[in-house]
């Protein structure tokens, strides 16, 4: 099986570290951008299964940088699977991030077990 490489844009440190801890027993390739600039700069320079886009970030958020890397790969006529983070709950939050072009959408704190599900159901798996 394909060791899935995932790149991680959060701006907490303290997130970042948890997500990190919780998703490296199964054997994931974790790369981290400290917000949505560097996300996009990253995406250029490398290729990623999985995007964990944190949606309130400084510098470039994550509805902004995702948009921009769906820009990117229309020209290239790729698609990489992004998922939305956000402490936010409510349903409008959920459509922005749909709307900015994000796959998915779960809410913090990060449930490993949930984002298991949700890879499996994009349809790249997790084991």
């Amino acid at each position: 099986m394909k060791k899935l490489t995932i790149l991680l844009v959060e701006d907490n440190i303290l997130n970042q570290k948890l997500i990190i801890l919780n998703l490296k027993k199964y054997g994931l390739s974790i790369d981290v951008a400290n917000n949505g600039l560097v996300a996009v700069e990253k995406f250029k320079a490398s290729k990623y299964d999985i995007i964990i886009m944190d949606v309130m970030m400084p510098i470039m958020d994550g509805y902004e940088a995702t948009r921009e890397i769906r820009k990117i790969e229309k020209k290239n006529n790729s698609h990489i699977k992004i998922i939305g983070l956000t402490a936010n709950t409510y349903d409008v939050d959920k459509d922005r991030c749909i709307a900015a072009g994000m796959d998915e959408f779960m809410t913090k704190p990060f449930d490993v077990e949930l984002f298991r599900k949700v890879i499996n159901d994009l349809g790249l798996i997790i084991e």
